[in-house]
């Protein structure tokens, strides 16, 4: 796993940083990621300045994932406070280039900065002892100096919070949900294999063994194909694998990683198949989406924007949002299920809640390595 992430953060593409995003008068920017020619340059600082921002990791703030629920969070408390506030989008991916955009934002008067994914880690160790009087809002990573030797530095800085989710808590919904409304052929296809997504993965199988129990089924009845796409961008060869996979008679597949659905969507309505959706609500994406594994990005936001502004900010620690602190979960108002009822749901939300239930969260383990009776088929690839 530390190889893995070593490679990524190895990935450095060094471009110019292009700043997007609306202000309290609702004055917007070229975006390149949704339509623009060309990439505006960063405003210049400004007497005003912007005091929220969020800096966005690979993406925009319109996947339809992690950027937009961290995006909608900030900027529905910015609305109903008439707070300026302003996004930053690296043109490319490394620490530096991150790092360049948080101190473009902190130079256009930013107070808080968000900033969405692990990629944020090293560039925020740095910017919180940079910028003391920014608070910084870290989203599913915990500063460190990025080395992975003796030399490793961790720290949560007195103007950070670092949030994290349970991730495997809500994996766990999704596959206890598909197994008990009838799907019995089940896919999971991530993005890297990063810890979030590995917790997503190993819940979904977890949920799909519990919800196989309770429904009395013989031990292989469930099976699911495993698959991580190394990517959170969407590619034809990830459309192309789906289609197999369906053609094959995979039922449903979660789709776990940011804009691989983009891929994944189209050949499950190609083939009249079915889609489980991640980070935020799907549904209104594709009609293939029975319903998605939530983390409460934007709750989780605007609460710590709202603690910020009550002068209770929680510097220097580490929250998780879970089921005890509804920080996870699906969507089920949206959800199309054929079976799998509100009253099914909040009794299972109700075990984890208490603990009755507990989700292994390792990371440093195989799907296979998991006590399950659920067949699990890792696809490799080729």
């Amino acid at each position: 796993m530390r190889k893995l992430l070593a490679i990524v953060l190895a990935l450095v593409m060094i471009f110019a940083i292009a700043a997007c995003g609306n202000n309290d008068s609702g004055g917007t920017t070229n975006n390149p990621g949704s339509g623009g020619s060309e990439t505006p340059a960063p405003p210049p600082p400004s007497p005003e300045g912007f005091e929220l921002a969020l800096v966005t990791d690979l993406g925009d703030i319109d996947d339809r994932s992690f950027n937009q629920g961290a995006w909608e969070g900030l900027v529905q408390y910015a609305r109903e406070k008439n707070i300026t506030h302003r996004y930053y989008q690296p043109a490319g991916q490394g620490d530096d280039v991150y790092l360049n955009a948080i101190d473009v934002a902190a130079q256009n008067g930013a107070k808080v900065i968000v900033t969405p994914g692990f990629l944020f880690e090293t560039p925020i160790f740095h910017a919180q002892d940079r910028y003391p009087d920014i608070k910084f809002i870290l989203l599913d990573g915990s500063p460190n100096n990025g080395a992975w030797d003796d030399t490793r530095e961790e720290k949560v800085g007195s103007n950070t919070v670092a949030v994290f989710y349970a991730e495997e808590q809500s994996g766990f919904l999704a596959g206890y949900a598909a197994v008990m409304d009838g799907y019995r052929k089940l896919g999971f296809m991530g993005g890297m294999a990063v810890p979030a997504v590995v917790r997503f993965g190993h819940g979904y199988v977890q949920g799909a063994e519990v919800a196989a129990k309770e429904l009395g089924l013989a031990a292989g009845s469930v099976t699911i194909n495993y698959f991580y796409t190394g990517t959170f961008a969407p590619s034809p060869d990830i459309q192309t694998r789906a289609a197999a996979w369906y053609n094959d008679g995979i039922e449903v597949i979660f789709s776990c990683g940011g804009g691989i659905c983009f891929s994944i969507f189209p050949a499950a309505e190609q083939a009249g198949t079915k889609v489980i959706g991640v980070d935020g609500d799907q549904s209104g994406e594709s009609d293939t989406v029975i319903t998605s594994a939530m983390k409460l990005l934007t709750k989780s936001v605007y609460d710590k924007i709202t603690d910020f502004y009550n002068g209770s900010f929680p510097g220097g620690q580490t929250v998780i949002y879970s089921a005890e602190n509804l920080g996870v979960g699906l969507p089920m108002s949206t959800s199309r299920f054929n079976t799998f009822s509100q009253a099914q749901y909040d009794a299972i939300y109700a075990k984890l809640q208490s603990g009755a239930i507990k989700v292994d969260n390792r990371f440093d383990i195989g799907p296979t390595d998991l006590p399950t009776s659920i067949v699990v088929v890792n696809d490799l690839g080729g």
